[in-house]
């Protein structure tokens, strides 16, 4: 970069002379910080044919940032994204986001280029580095100078581009806000949403665990020492539907199931186990991921994507890791004809409620 001394013969010009421009005090602070201002000129002539069909240009693209920011926020709200079985979520719901976001910015961005690099005056500008105190003709110069900036956008004498980037701009701040006022829209207690999952009784009737492919499971079927994985027996049970509902269900041997059972006891949980077999919701309370690597010579169960750790002996209390709550236990018993229920729903929050966390 060029450097070039102010001329140190300048004598200072008074800044507070009314028959000073807004320019001539900007160039007189430029000085007295040791900036020359060696070019600056209008890119276009105000008023003239060119300087309106830019304005028009760069209001129609803050116009069109608006239109499309707009169209987001109607998709993100009204659009009929949710999980429907047999046919998945609507495929153009994600899609049309995208594309409606990034015309949005691209609008935004083509827009204020345009009007930096068409619009604004071409000033060519070299300073010395220097040190020294601010004074009071420095706050004046440093006031007009910002509003001879304010003046040189033309919002004044181009009110389309005012009137265009607040309509433009106000949509787009509305689609940053989409998001996390949306989170909160939705009441977490509206019917006790968050303490609901498939294994919620149905007319009275309990729900039966099942496998994967709907099969009922009776305690025969898991050896000691053994786990399996679980579902409701319900329609859509074993689908997106009843995301929260997946667990683990556990044969402990005897001297570590009587160790749970005292522990269930020491928490309010007596009744939750059947016999030797113990539930556990396999959503981790961190942040959501299937916790299902059983450890059976130490009764932990590892949750791989962050590496907690939650011994199962002692109410699933998370022992390693990032999880700061214990994984919910399902209630369970087994029915006349022999196989495992739900003798309630879980009595805790599933997953990583953060509505709820103390």
């Amino acid at each position: 970069m060029s450097t070039h001394t102010a001329h140190p013969g300048h004598e200072q010009v008074d800044v507070n002379d009314p028959r000073l421009s807004q320019f001539d005090i900007v160039r007189e602070g430029a000085r007295r910080d040791d900036i020359e201002i060696v070019h600056y000129e209008p890119q276009v002539m105000p008023g003239s044919k060119a300087e309106r069909r830019l304005v028009r240009t760069v209001a129609a693209m803050f116009l069109l940032t608006g239109l499309a920011a707009t169209a987001f926020l109607v998709v993100y709200i009204w659009w009929p994204w949710e999980y429907e079985m047999g046919r998945g979520g609507d495929k153009l719901y994600t899609p049309l986001l995208g594309l409606t976001l990034g015309i949005a910015l691209l609008g935004l961005g083509f827009g204020i280029l345009t009007w930096g690099k068409k619009l604004l005056p071409k000033e060519v500008s070299i300073q010395d580095r220097h040190e020294g105190a601010v004074s009071a003709d420095d706050q004046r110069i440093t006031g007009q100078t910002m509003a001879y900036m304010a003046d040189e956008l033309g919002v004044k004498r181009r009110p389309l581009l005012g009137v265009s980037l607040l309509v433009g701009l106000a949509p787009v701040g509305a689609v940053a806000a989409a998001p996390l006022v949306g989170g909160l829209i939705s009441n977490p207690h509206k019917n006790n949403q968050m303490m609901v999952t498939g294994f919620s009784p149905q007319d009275g009737q309990k729900i039966r665990l099942v496998r994967e492919d709907g099969r009922p499971i009776r305690p025969a079927d898991i050896s000691a020492g053994g786990q399996i994985t679980v579902f409701p027996g319900i329609e859509h049970g074993v689908s997106n539907l009843h995301a929260d509902s997946p667990t683990l269900l556990i044969h402990l041997r005897e001297a570590d199931a009587e160790e749970s059972r005292r522990n269930n006891e020491r928490v309010g949980h007596g009744g939750y186990m059947w016999g030797n077999y113990a539930a556990y919701s396999k959503i981790c309370t961190h942040a959501g991921c299937p916790a299902s690597l059983y450890e059976q010579q130490t009764n932990r169960l590892l949750c791989p994507c962050h590496q907690s750790q939650f011994l199962i002996t002692d109410n699933a209390k998370p022992i390693f890791g990032p999880a700061s709550r214990r994984l919910p236990q399902l209630p369970i018993e087994v029915d006349a004809e022999g196989y495992f229920v739900a003798k309630s729903d879980y009595t805790e929050a599933v997953g990583p409620d953060f509505w709820e966390r103390p």
